[in-house]
């Protein structure tokens, strides 16, 4: 079987030292490196996309430890599946004083049930759990085990990372596929390393049916993969982006942060991967409506309008064309002026009025147009602004409590520059 099995699974590393990339967590003075080798291993959690090496971390420990190593995958097992382990794990720890590893992956499939009920057993030291998720462990593994248990986050590997593995694939003629003499043209390699978008696994399989479909040459006799043959065996990338998923909070994050920062390349480049993932354009043009109202504001008063637009285009057109105002708004939002002093504004009176409850509004401004309102002294001593020059008079408006407070503080951005300055000349603050 295992001569039979992909050559993803056939070339797992069996050791630390033949596992590439992800030294940030692995390296030769790292806590897990040092951990694994002494045998010393407490609960731990792999975090990371898939091909990145999370079960064949987990197949490295197996290699290494001296206690029983016990595997389920979360999405076939059971909770009669962990009692069975916790039994055995408790009586070879009683019998014969053996630990017991329990790997579990996709561990981010077990109800709050099943993970409460590893919890005592991981506590007490009846096994010592190592879990694998593609999930952010954050929002899908129970607090509880959170705590007990140190996260690793897994990064996609590099090109170079991949690279290396393809290199090695096609020498090794134990696990790889070097008796099939094989020759990997530079441009092959490196259309499969960019192509893999990280996953080791994308890449070999994409090796290993290219090798296996292309005849073999007459003239050398060797097997020739030029990056022809390598881009008729590989599929189209697959977006990683789920819309309840963990890369689809980092996506809309960035696409937010590069507009706010006024970066419209990279504003575009988050919006065509959410577009091209299929997340809802409604949603996309909310986010826009709020960042031109929150880091744009007054310095451009129209980048709402626009957003605003954009929303209503997009209801009205729908898709593939939607892309068009979408990216239109984004862009304006991203290159315009930039001001959160309206957003300022709006978050300290909310935590005003939460710290001083309902304070008395001024007699002037109250409503006077109800019979018998003057006797109960409403609105008595009220300037009606347009009466006075350039339709301004100097008057309270705010409470007594708040009299000289200022919410709003125009920036010198854009448009907002003349706002401040129009408000300090009123004020007579120039």
């Amino acid at each position: 079987m295992k001569g039979e099995s992909p050559l993803a699974a056939r070339l797992r590393p069996r050791t630390l030292e033949e596992v590439v990339g992800q030294q940030q967590i692995i390296g030769p003075d790292s806590l897990l490196a040092r951990a694994i080798r002494a045998d010393k291993l407490s609960s731990v959690i792999f975090y990371g996309p898939p091909g990145t090496g999370k079960t064949t971390l987990a197949q490295v420990i197996a290699g290494t430890t001296k206690q029983e190593f016990v595997s389920l995958n979360a999405t076939v097992a059971g909770k009669k599946d962990m009692e069975q382990v916790v039994a055995e794990a408790k009586a070879r720890r009683g019998g014969y004083g053996r630990g017991t590893i329990l790997f579990i992956d996709e561990i981010h499939r077990f109800n709050k049930g099943q993970q409460d009920y590893l919890l005592p057993f991981v506590e007490d030291g009846t096994v010592t759990l190592v879990g694998a998720t593609t999930e952010n462990p954050y929002f899908e593994v129970n607090a509880a085990l959170l705590s007990r248990s140190m996260i690793f986050e897994l990064m996609p590997l590099t090109a170079e990372d991949i690279g290396v593995l393809l290199d090695r694939a096609v020498t090794d003629e134990e696990r790889g596929i070097g008796a099939f003499r094989a020759v990997l043209t530079p441009g092959a390699r490196a259309f499969l390393s960019e192509v893999a978008d990280g996953d080791a696994r994308n890449a070999l399989n994409a090796l290993e049916l290219a090798v296996l479909t292309t005849s073999r040459d007459e003239a050398d006799g060797l097997i020739h993969i030029t990056e022809e043959v390598a881009r008729s065996c590989t599929q189209r990338k697959i977006p990683r982006y789920e819309r309840d998923g963990d890369n689809h909070y980092d996506i809309i994050s960035a696409f937010i942060k590069s507009m706010r920062g006024s970066d419209p390349d990279a504003a575009a480049y988050y919006l065509a991967r959410m577009l091209d993932a299929g997340e809802d354009p409604k949603f996309i043009a909310r986010r826009i409506m709020i960042c031109a109202s929150e880091d744009v504001g007054n310095a451009d008063p129209q980048a709402v309008q626009v957003a605003t637009a954009a929303s209503l285009v997009v209801e009205r057109v729908g898709m593939p064309e939607g892309r068009i105002p979408l990216a239109q708004a984004a862009i304006y939002v991203a290159s315009a002026p930039k001001s959160n002093a309206a957003y300022v504004a709006i978050n300290e009176a909310m935590e005003t009025v939460r710290q001083t409850g309902n304070l008395p509004v001024p007699g002037h401004l109250r409503d006077s147009s109800y019979k018998g309102a003057q006797k109960l002294g409403r609105g008595i001593g009220y300037l009606y602004a347009h009466d006075y020059p350039h339709h301004y008079v100097e008057q309270q408006y705010l409470p007594d409590a708040l009299v000289g407070h200022r919410f709003y503080r125009p920036e010198t951005e854009g448009y907002e520059a003349r706002i401040r300055e129009r408000l300090d000349s009123l004020r007579g603050e120039t």
